[in-house]
């Protein structure tokens, strides 16, 4: 009789080998097929040249479109320790030119933040962020972003993307892919500044409703939404 252990061993594997060898390539074809449209990257780019660290912070929902955007810029991610899904996300995301933190807020949690922190201290360092993941509730920060802005200096710049033409997928979260030959539209709002003497509840509030309006903004330029 097989043993269930042994089967479950080698389809991980399965997995990762496939994901590593065409990952990368699908997402290109998915992402890079898009006509883009992409606005704000100012935003990011000016505090670069200041001098400054930058927390970019998307939703989970639509981070791929984030993710892709700034592929090969050598920024960092995050990314779990959990076989086979996390991975995959660490395998396809170096080959798409991202440095990997590895780990989570469920997943190794002082360490990976004090390495977020170790990297935030050190200006010209960007670190993208999903402040409701990885596994939720959806659309509600997490401590994490603000602490890490508050205690580095860190900016905060929001953002968010979605395309004309997508798949979803349905778990603790709605997450999209975007399909080929659409339009991608992809917003990096103003930066925020978290000040150590800030309240935490306000702030956390703060960056909740600055990521909602952009995400509105984003689904009304690509027909999800009308406007109200």
């Amino acid at each position: 009789m097989a043993n269930p252990e042994n089967e479950k061993r080698l389809k991980n594997r399965l997995l990762v080998w496939f994901g590593e060898k065409f990952g990368s390539l699908m997402l290109r074809f998915f992402y890079y097929t898009n006509r883009w449209e992409v606005e704000g990257e100012n935003h990011y780019k000016f505090a670069l040249e200041s001098g400054q660290a930058v927390i970019i912070a998307a939703w989970h929902n639509t981070f791929l479109t984030v993710f892709m955007n700034l592929a090969k810029k050598q920024f960092y991610g995050m990314a779990g320790n959990h076989y086979p899904d996390a991975e995959i996300v660490a395998r396809t995301g170096k080959k798409l030119g991202w440095k990997l933190i590895r780990g989570s807020s469920t997943d190794g949690g002082k360490e990976v933040y004090n390495k977020m922190l170790a990297i935030l201290k050190i200006p010209g360092n960007v670190v993208a962020i999903t402040p409701d993941g990885p596994q939720g509730p959806a659309k509600r920060p997490k401590a994490g972003t603000i602490s890490a802005a508050q205690k580095t200096g860190a900016i905060v710049v929001p953002a968010a993307g979605q395309s004309t033409k997508r798949w979803s997928f349905k778990n603790w979260d709605t997450f999209y892919l975007a399909k080929p030959f659409g339009k991608i539209v992809q917003i990096y709002g103003e930066p925020l500044i978290f000040d150590k003497t800030d309240n935490f509840d306000d702030s956390i509030h703060r960056l909740e409703e600055t990521l909602n309006q952009l995400e509105k903004k984003v689904r009304r330029r690509v027909g999800m939404e009308t406007p109200s």
